[in-house]
């Protein structure tokens, strides 16, 4: 028998990268996608692979639907089988207001964050669904804390975005639920990822961190933990739920 199958998109750093490890560590083959950092995702495979598991890492956009497509035909191909996604893979931007947004940056926003994990589930539903001849499997999509707190000025934009992905969670997790494929999402807090220096706030973790309950920022590791639990046996009952790695920050 195979082993299951787990495509995570972004999985070269930070929280994709730390579930891709910790999927492999739990008996799974990983395809992950990176969008511009090959020598990151070179590395999560080797570690994977040294691992006894079958890795890839595949160059996709996922802002653009033909390259998402062609990601799920390697899985088709190169693995045989899939029985999980995580819709990892998201962006932010610099700090503004909303009346300082441009077009073009809320259509990137959403055109990655949103339709981006849209179509990806889409892919995934096609080969799981037992509709469809599947045999079922799990989805979990990394949404934000953001999407209930509103990230006001800074980027509501971004919080949108995941609050979009929230609902898709929920709406697909009951049209699938018959299909054999559990849906759920994490709503991470603040987390100790490269994210946050791509949007210009290198320090966003330290400078924060005192406003947290637990008094400190979270760690990849611990979000993938939740996402590893919610694509095993060990979650059979559990389907659109939106669980929140937070550290109280309610």
């Amino acid at each position: 028998m195979k082993n299951k199958v787990v495509l995570i998109t972004g999985g070269s750093r930070g929280i994709g990268a730390a579930t891709a490890l910790q999927a492999a560590a739990a008996g799974w083959d990983v395809l992950l996608s990176f969008h511009t950092d090959q020598t990151a995702a070179d590395a999560v495979v080797l570690q994977i692979t040294e691992m006894g598991r079958h890795a890839m890492a595949i160059q996709a956009d996922m802002g653009c639907e033909e390259q998402i497509r062609r990601l799920f035909a390697v899985a088709d191909v190169q693995f045989g089988r899939l029985d999980a996604l995580v819709n990892n893979a998201g962006i932010v931007d610099t700090a503004q207001t909303l009346a300082e947004f441009s077009s073009q940056r809320l259509e990137r926003m959403f055109r990655i964050n949103t339709i981006g994990a849209f179509l990806c589930a889409r892919e995934a539903v096609l080969r799981m669904s037992t509709a469809n001849g599947g045999h079922g499997g799990a989805i979990v999509n990394v949404s934000s804390i953001a999407a209930r707190l509103g990230a006001p000025r800074q980027y509501v934009d971004y919080a949108a975005s995941k609050g979009a992905v929230d609902v898709m969670t929920l709406g697909l997790a009951k049209e699938v639920a018959a299909e054999g494929i559990r849906v759920n999402a994490v709503r991470p807090g603040l987390i100790e990822t490269d994210i946050h220096a791509s949007g210009g706030q290198p320090d966003r973790v330290q400078r924060l961190a005192a406003g947290v309950p637990m008094k400190r920022g979270g760690t990849a590791l611990e979000v993938a933990n939740a996402i590893v639990w919610l694509i095993s046996d060990e979650s059979p009952y559990t389907t659109g739920s939106l669980i929140e790695i937070s550290g109280g920050n309610l």
